[in-house]
């Protein structure tokens, strides 16, 4: 068997990259010998020196081991996991360092990004077929699931935090965008009350799912308050006696940058909600008041699933975290 080699690392590391998967995916069992040197070097049409150093990063990897008159051998068996999330952000970076965190050097995780971008998407779950034991996704779109996900065994499959489509038999740990959402501003109500107007910052190109616009309006209806849900913010005004709800972390900075050019003090001239938190809105302005799911707890989740094994379908609550800026 030929391996078509690439140009973007050693034929060493790339040798030593496929014996690991196939290892993984259980072509050589735990304490049985490897093939030799020239078999190997037959077989994939390499160097025996290719081979030999192949084996030296296995061995450094812990993966195998050699003893006079075994030869090499498989130690523990590497389970490779593939990380699909959307884009890179804070509490992405949260979740990964917890999900990281609880399995041990047996499991190889490759943390990939698909910019929701479809055709991206698909391609990397195309190329990805049949060389992961789980697959950890987070999809391009709230709204539909990717046909080349159904290509991809249930139980090796654990989709994240969406959305709004049949999941199938798919295990899932999800937020809820609609219903945790308006209990979440049902919490804030008292303090809500006391700005005029309450607005929902919701940019045409943003990924947030649509339909939290119309539980945002269910719950201004339902309590009375003034509301707007503004598409265009490039020339937003920020003004006295408004709270506002931003979804995203560049519009959090816009507003509070227009609100220094106002001259207008965060939790007592206009108010302001963001949503998923991170360290920095802790500290900004004396504290953000943030809706968010615990992005730790989401990594844990799904690392449980690696482990186990077990179907889960998990909706994590939408937590308030409450700070000055209301």
């Amino acid at each position: 068997m030929k391996i078509t080699f690439g140009q973007q690392t050693t034929k060493v590391k790339q040798l030593a990259d496929l014996l690991s998967q196939e290892i993984s995916m259980g072509k050589y069992k735990s304490d049985c010998a490897l093939p030799s040197i020239n078999k190997l070097s037959r077989d994939y049409q390499v160097s025996r020196d290719t081979v030999f150093k192949a084996f030296i990063d296995l061995k450094d990897r812990g993966i195998i081991d050699s003893t006079p008159g075994k030869g090499y051998y498989v130690t523990n068996k590497l389970t490779n996991i593939l990380l699909l999330l959307d884009e890179y952000s804070p509490f992405k970076y949260s979740l990964y360092n917890s999900f990281i965190k609880e399995l041990s050097i047996n499991y190889k995780v490759d943390l990939l990004f698909h910019q929701y971008n479809e055709r991206l998407f698909n391609t990397i779950l195309r190329e990805s077929m049949g060389r992961y034991n789980k697959y950890i996704v987070m999809n391009f779109d709230n709204e539909k699931l990717s046909p080349h996900l159904y290509k991809i065994d249930s139980s090796k499959l654990l989709l994240l935090d969406f959305g709004k489509f049949d999941k199938k038999d798919y295990s899932y740990v999800c937020q809820d965008f609609d219903d945790s959402f308006y209990h979440a501003l049902a919490a804030l109500k008292e303090h809500l009350r006391k700005y005029r107007k309450l607005i929902l910052l919701f940019p045409e190109d943003i990924k947030h799912p649509r339909s939290s616009c119309e539980y945002f309006n269910r719950f201004c209806l339902d309590h009375r308050i003034d509301s707007a849900i503004i598409k265009n913010i490039d020339g937003i005004q920020v003004c006295k006696g408004e709270v506002y709800i931003a979804f995203r972390q560049i519009d959090v900075v816009h507003i509070i940058k227009q609100s220094r050019a106002e001259r207008l003090k965060c939790g007592e001239d206009f108010g302001l909600i963001a949503y998923n938190d991170t360290p920095a809105y802790e500290v900004i302005d004396q504290g953000i008041t943030v809706l968010s799911i615990n992005w730790e707890e989401l990594g844990r989740k799904a690392a449980e699933f690696v482990l186990t094994g077990k179907e889960t379908k998990i909706y994590l609550p939408t937590e308030v975290h409450l700070r000055n800026s209301i």
